[in-house]
């Protein structure tokens, strides 16, 4: 939804249903829906790309100045991008052959362990976070 505020801005408002944000491939699935789909491509997992989309250009929100995602349930999607889920995407990328770089995965996995580490949708949050003169972010429980 187009709306102005006080400065001329325009303001798209997405919504993101945490109740249905059980794993990472899902998260990605609602990002793709909510702001792809006017695109012949979507987002991969990737935190890079959610990066690089909140900058703005791109899909949907490319009309627009801000962004206001609004997260329903955004506790389910908490529990569902923790440590297991972290864990599992970090250990994906280990392995022979592996264009990552095994040494820092290797670190991230470690600090999850000993409970240091950020779990997904802790670094979810940081990007969005990261964003924050043009990206607002409404939890909803």
């Amino acid at each position: 939804m187009k709306m102005n505020i006080n400065d001329n801005k325009t303001k798209l408002t997405i919504y993101l249903d945490g109740s249905t944000i059980t794993s990472i491939p899902s998260f990605y699935k609602q990002i793709n829906e909510q702001l792809m789909q006017e695109e012949d491509w979507q987002l991969g997992e990737s935190l890079d790309a959610l990066d690089d989309v909140l900058y703005g250009g791109y899909g949907k929100w490319k009309d627009y100045d801000l962004l206001e995602i609004v997260w329903k349930d955004i506790a389910v999607s908490e529990r569902a991008l923790g440590i297991d889920a972290t864990k599992a995407y970090y250990e994906a990328k280990l392995g022979a052959g592996s264009a990552y770089n095994q040494d820092f995965v290797k670190e991230k996995l470690k600090q999850l362990e000993e409970g240091t580490g950020q779990t997904y949708f802790e670094i979810v949050m940081e990007i969005i976070e990261s964003h924050r003169d043009r990206v607002r972010l409404t939890k909803k429980s």
